[in-house]
């Protein structure tokens, strides 16, 4: 608290969470936030992206046509036929890409010139989109196991009895149906807040020390901090590929452990 008081004294703001309350760029509503705006930049993209990709198919693949199979079948068999099984998967696929490349855009906007903010930094849009997992996946296993039969296959582990249960089923009903979707949003979440909140420290700080700080001792550090800024770019680009990665791969393992006939 002292450290910035005096960084403020000195004329030089350290970012906060305050840096992530955007205002409305159009009349009153927050739906109309940049980070609202983003989400909805990043649907028309991911649509685009495959409608113009898959639009005229042909047995010789253009380059578009290409980069396009090759971004489906990514999703498509590393995830999607190898968690959920060659039985069920192709139900799933069109969820599955969409949500990846959905999350990877937003998460990428974060580095994108004059956009510079991870959609997904607003914990709202995390749990919004942690939701339409639990929704499917809980949906899914109603289907299949009728709704008593699901929450006893969720609950009850296959082969333990006795006393034990009682401590078992309510830990196992709380983490397996009600954790989750918050753990899922939490991860996505915290890892773009807090990816966002360093790069901006080291920006403008290194911005404030080379070209505005009164001492010439801080010009070095300056510079390396902007260096620094630019490393946890890189770093930063993986870990939201990893995010986008991650959020996918546990929608389609939690798909799979509803649909499994064993626990």
């Amino acid at each position: 608290m002292i450290r910035a008081d005096v960084s403020r004294a000195e004329g030089f703001t350290p970012p906060g969470p305050g840096d992530f309350d955007l205002q409305p760029l159009f009349g009153d509503s927050y739906a109309f936030a940049k980070p609202g705006l983003q989400l909805i930049l990043a649907g028309v993209l991911v649509f685009g992206f495959f409608a113009v990709t898959s639009r005229r198919a042909a047995m010789v693949p253009s380059k578009a046509q290409f980069a396009g199979e090759q971004a489906y079948g990514f999703v498509r068999n590393s995830i999607a036929r190898d968690i959920i099984g060659s039985h069920d998967f192709m139900k799933f696929v069109p969820y599955l890409v969409s949500l990846f490349f959905f999350l990877l855009i937003n998460n990428v906007f974060g580095l994108v010139p004059f956009i510079q903010f991870p959609s997904f930094a607003k914990a709202s849009f995390a749990y919004g989109l942690a939701a339409l997992t639990w929704i499917l996946y809980n949906g899914v296993g109603v289907w299949k196991h009728g709704l008593f039969g699901y929450i006893k296959h969720q609950s009850v582990p296959p082969g333990v009895n006795g006393p034990i249960l009682l401590l078992i089923v309510p830990l196992e009903f709380i983490s397996n149906l009600l954790v989750r979707p918050v753990t899922l949003a939490l991860r996505l979440f915290a890892n773009m807040f807090a990816g966002h909140l360093l790069l901006v420290l080291f920006t403008l700080g290194g911005e404030y020390l080379l070209l505005e700080a009164d001492q010439v001792l801080y010009k070095p550090v300056g510079v390396v901090a902007l260096l620094l800024a630019i490393a946890i770019s890189f770093l930063e680009l993986l870990v939201q590929f990893l995010q986008a990665y991650v959020f996918t791969l546990l929608t389609a393992m939690y798909v799979q452990g509803a649909l499994a006939e064993e626990h």
